[in-house]
């Protein structure tokens, strides 16, 4: 009875010692990645105009780009979401394995954790922009705000194109072009592309990303020297691109469940919206002007 009594205690004190570990552990261990319900919930797939196609979830756009010599795919999203993505382009007719080229808006998790297995699983050639290429094939860890935070990581991809500003992807008679648009990640990229439909040609814009994160440091980042000045040019970039047809990478950006309840109502291209996108991209601006006057001391 003594020696069960004393195995008793010790194994009580084992227990209080581990419960002591984790109370001094946790507080370093880093916030879960952010998410959101409708990054993952799926969302039926669709085609937009032309030759271009939504296969993302309900807010993680990803888009299909069909030619007659194979498709290119923009954004991977999450690991979780390459079998989503597949489903959807398989609902269109379409299929994965078809997907020559592999486009990002920009080296965040949410963009490109799925780029790893979609490379794999189609043998596509990956392209990237200067800035963002590094992140991607370090899977995070050389990103200059989130690198030291491991459930930002993804899986690295090797990047087969690095590209730069005004770059054209081309594939079967279509034409993308990359603006870099930095600032968010430093290539962060908006891709534009001429589109013709029933006679009218039209001026398709992908948002990459204008926006700027909790946390972000716009003054004296020692990581990210010129941040501000790259979101300068990028707003600069993103005014004065022609634009009819908005989107952007999530759907969020360009009220995409209006933009399909007014199709469901019968509107023939509620995704023309010229108007929409210099709205978005004037609220954006100003929310970058006001965190970059709070971080100088102006408020």
């Amino acid at each position: 009875m003594e020696t069960s009594r004393r195995e008793c205690n010790a194994l009580f004190m084992l227990v209080r010692l581990f419960a002591l570990a984790l109370v001094l552990v946790l507080p370093a261990v880093a916030a879960p990645a952010p998410s959101n319900p409708d990054w993952t919930l799926p969302y039926p797939p669709f085609h937009i105009v032309g030759n271009i196609y939504y296969v993302g979830s309900k807010d993680l756009a990803a888009y299909l780009i069909t030619t007659p010599q194979g498709d290119v795919l923009i954004n991977s999203n999450l690991e979780s979401s390459v079998p989503q993505i597949r489903k959807s382009i398989e609902q269109l007719g379409f299929r994965l394995s078809d997907v020559k080229i592999l486009l990002i808006s920009h080296a965040h998790f949410d963009h490109a954790a799925g780029s790893a297995q979609i490379l794999k699983l189609t043998g596509a050639r990956y392209m990237v922009m200067d800035g963002d290429a590094s992140v991607v094939q370090t899977g995070g860890r050389s990103d200059f705000h989130y690198g030291g935070r491991e459930d930002m990581h993804f899986p690295p991809a090797k990047v087969d194109r690095v590209l730069h500003d005004g770059d054209e992807v081309r594939l079967g008679g279509t034409v993308l072009v990359a603006h870099r648009t930095a600032g968010h990640t430093k290539g962060c990229t908006t891709w534009t592309t001429p589109v013709t439909e029933k006679g009218k040609t039209y001026h398709v814009v992908i948002v990459g990303s204008p926006n700027v994160n909790p946390g972000y440091q716009l003054v004296k980042n020692a990581a990210y020297p010129q941040i501000s000045a790259d979101y300068e040019a990028t707003f600069r970039t993103l005014k004065a691109l022609p634009c009819e047809i908005f989107l952007g990478a999530h759907g969020s950006y360009f009220g995409m469940n209006d933009k399909i309840a007014s199709r469901n109502r019968g509107e023939a291209q509620p995704f023309v919206d010229p108007a929409g996108y210099q709205s978005y991209i004037a609220e954006r601006e100003q929310a970058f002007r006001d965190e970059l006057a709070k971080q100088q001391g102006g408020h």
